[in-house]
């Protein structure tokens, strides 16, 4: 076995094995994460300008896109923390000059972007920006001068949307304090970086949701106020968020951005611009000793009115007075002119009764003819009325007896004895009329008188014959006897 040297890689290289190189032999992760160190050093800090493509926002926070020109694409992706601090939104087309440093991405063996510091790439690009975002919200009537409302003169309650650490909430308050000192309600938000342009849209609908009566009073006027600062350090008030919620606010409000040469497109959209956030405090109230000495001027002016007019009627009243005539002048001709009346009416009265008892009297001469025709008329109807009745009531009454006399007349007919004559039968009278019941009444020679259904005959009794057989007997009616 020969020796090998310490410094021998491997086994000694045959002719079918290629030479042993001097060149290190790396994993992928350690040759990843040199290469990662490697860009990392060598541009740890570079600023880069392109275009946003592909802009999308993380659940987490987190911004991604790529930055492109006419030839490139280069990833970039800005942390939570860094987005929040960034001065201008992020938008897909928007030219940018981010500030960060490259880094690579060994799960995916891509390198990108970390952007802390984002600027629109110049001036000019910013300004066209907002003036296509202005003239797109122009175009939906945002800004038209008929959306303006008046401001209220004096407003019990003013809100206000600022940021509640800065100089401008103290200058406003400052300001109502020394004009005239009014209830204020201050809603702390945010006024620039990431987010800012969302709590000022949401405040301003806050202050619009609360209830009129409410635990918290409602604002009767809005004042949105900032400070000064650059273009980027106010693109919060040029988001369309703030812009529309200003226009939609039921409540007046006043737009206090920057200084008095920035203007913002929440300017438009407000009802009143003011230069500064302590213009707006000015425009909001007025000044209470201007506003006392005003209504004690208005008081004086009245009072003095008051007074001359009251000098002018009393001087009016006193030239009117003395053309009059004295209290016991007046009443003696008004004495007098009441005896006159009184005489007048009583002398009229008597004529006017005379008149009228002439007038009454000829109507009744000329009514008396008519009124004796019209009483004989009424009477003779009425005469006619009643013989008619009369005739009437003597009718029915006959009538009535009649029915009454025939009934019985039926009923003594019905049990007459002539009915009993009708079927055979015969009734014997006696010497003195009456009838006879038996034959001991008919002694021999006696005359009797004999009725039959048709008639009445004399005979005389001859003498008591025998009993009628049976049978013939029972051919005879009952009760009939034989007397010849």
């Amino acid at each position: 076995m020969s020796d090998s040297s310490p410094n021998q890689a491997g086994p000694p290289a045959t002719a079918s094995q290629p030479a042993a190189s001097n060149v290190p032999e790396y994993s992928v992760t350690e040759l990843s994460l040199r290469l990662k160190r490697s860009i990392e050093e060598t541009f740890g800090w570079v600023r880069v300008r392109g275009e946003i493509s592909g802009f999308k926002r993380a659940a987490s926070g987190h911004l991604y896109f790529s930055l492109k020109d006419a030839d490139s694409v280069l990833d970039a992706v800005c942390w939570k923390g860094s987005a929040a601090r960034l001065g201008v939104k992020p938008e897909d087309g928007m030219e940018v000059v981010c500030a960060g440093k490259l880094t690579s991405y060994p799960g995916r063996s891509k390198y990108q972007m970390v952007v802390e510091r984002m600027e629109l790439a110049g001036l000019g690009a910013l300004m066209a920006l907002l003036e296509q975002r202005k003239q797109k919200l122009a175009a939906e009537g945002l800004f038209a001068a008929e959306r303006k409302r008046p401001l209220p003169y004096l407003p019990r309650v003013i809100g206000v949307v600022t940021s509640p650490t800065g100089a401008v909430i103290r200058d406003i308050l400052h300001r109502l304090a020394d004009r005239f000192p009014t209830h204020v309600l201050v809603w702390p938000v945010l006024v620039q970086g990431e987010g800012a342009a969302e709590q000022v849209a949401r405040a301003i609908r806050g202050f619009n949701a609360l209830p009129a009566g409410g635990a918290v009073p409602r604002p009767d006027l809005l004042i949105v106020a900032r400070g000064g600062g650059s273009l980027e350090d106010l693109m919060a008030f040029n988001e369309e968020v703030v812009v529309r919620a200003a226009a939609a606010s039921e409540i007046p409000l006043i737009s206090a951005v920057g200084h008095e040469t920035d203007t913002t497109l929440i300017d438009h959209a407000a009802d009143r611009r003011a230069p500064t956030p302590t213009a707006a405090a000015e425009m909001a109230v007025p000044v209470r000793i201007e506003l006392v000495g005003s209504v004690a001027g208005y008081h004086e002016r009245l009072r003095s009115g008051i007074t001359r007019l009251a000098r002018e009627k009393r001087q009016h009243l006193e030239g009117l007075g003395r053309g009059l005539r004295g209290p016991r002048e007046q009443l003696e001709m008004a004495r007098q002119k009441f005896d006159d009346l009184s005489e007048r009416l009583r002398t009229g009265l008597k004529v006017g009764l005379q008149v009228q008892r002439g007038r009454l009297a000829a109507e009744i001469a000329k009514l008396r003819p008519a009124l004796l025709r019209r009483e004989a008329t009424d009477y003779r109807r009425r005469l006619e009325d009643s013989a008619a009745r009369l005739q009437r009531a003597i009718r029915q009454r006959q009538a009535d007896a009649t029915q009454r006399l025939l009934q019985p007349a039926k009923l003594l007919e019905s049990l007459s004895y002539k009915n009993v004559l009708s079927r055979g039968y015969a009734v014997v009278y006696g010497a003195d009329g009456h009838a006879l019941k038996s034959v001991a009444g008919m002694a021999a020679g006696a005359a009797v008188t004999i009725e039959m259904q048709d008639g009445r005959r004399q005979a005389r009794v001859e003498g008591v014959g025998p009993a009628p057989a049976r049978r013939a007997a029972a051919a005879k009616p009952p009760g009939q006897e034989e007397l010849f």
